[in-house]
């Protein structure tokens, strides 16, 4: 697999798809609602088909999962995991914080991965084995060594039946953590973990095409990536937990801890 090749192609893909999202930004024609809370606008749709068609005019014979349009069948074994427009609530809203997220699986194992802000032009790219980059030059995780000094992020679940535990949890870090941010783009809460903005960053709720591109970025720069109780992420897991593996086990300890 020619790994070069594989990142030339989801950057040039991540690209075609910002430039129509920062066309449609504040131009918004069409704006739904997929499930309660969960949108879906025509920036979406038209990033995503402008993605989709880059990928499979390189590689045909892969399949794509993507969002709003599903599986585009393909080798099972080579896929391409896509968001076209991460942030979709911030975005119809006018608020410049969202991100393109693509990435390259073979089997279960991501080994490529790309998140574009179509705003602050910041790309963030790994491939597996090679380390982790932002706008070219190498990143890492930071060196915070225990939650009560680092900065920490976390987004909140559509499914709002799950609103008491998430709550909980929240509450248990505000008091623990120096700070608590929630941006609403879980691929560059993911890429922020990764470049040492943020020490560690939770969530639940997501799918493949939110964690795959970010979780590669954060292990490829020194970081570790779970599910709450500390076990192997995998891509499609309900949970993810990404910190600069030093705040880790704390961080595992208080997702575990009784209610305050």
């Amino acid at each position: 697999m020619d790994l070069d090749q594989l990142m030339r192609v989801a950057e040039r893909a991540a690209y075609r798809g910002a430039a129509l999202l920062r066309q449609r930004f504040g131009r918004l024609q069409r704006v739904d609602e997929k499930a309660p809370f969960d949108l879906v606008t025509d920036a979406d749709t038209e990033s995503e088909a402008a993605i989709i068609a880059t990928l499979r005019g390189a590689y045909p014979e892969h399949a794509v999962v993507a969002e709003e349009s599903g599986l585009t069948a393909g080798d099972a074994e080579c896929r391409w995991l896509v968001d076209p427009l991460d942030g979709t609530v911030n975005f119809a809203h006018g608020v410049a914080f969202a991100a393109v997220s693509i990435a390259f699986a073979r089997g279960p194992e991501p080994l490529a991965g790309v998140v574009l802000n179509p705003f602050s032009g910041e790309l963030f790219s790994a491939a597996a084995g090679r380390g982790a980059r932002l706008n070219g030059q190498p990143i890492r995780v930071n060196a915070s060594g225990r939650v009560g000094e680092s900065l920490l992020a976390t987004g909140f679940p559509y499914r709002r039946s799950d609103l008491d535990r998430v709550t909980n949890r929240l509450r248990r870090f505000v008091h623990a953590a120096q700070g608590i941010r929630r941006f609403g783009s879980a691929a560059l809460d993911l890429c922020f973990v990764a470049c040492g903005r943020f020490a560690g960053y939770w969530e639940q709720g997501l799918q493949p095409w939110d964690t795959a591109a970010g979780g590669l970025i954060v292990q490829e720069a020194g970081g570790r990536v779970t599910d709450f109780s500390g076990r192997p992420f995998c891509i499609g897991g309900d949970e993810i937990l990404a910190t600069n593996r030093r705040v880790h086990d704390e961080m595992v300890a208080l997702m575990e801890a009784e209610p305050n």
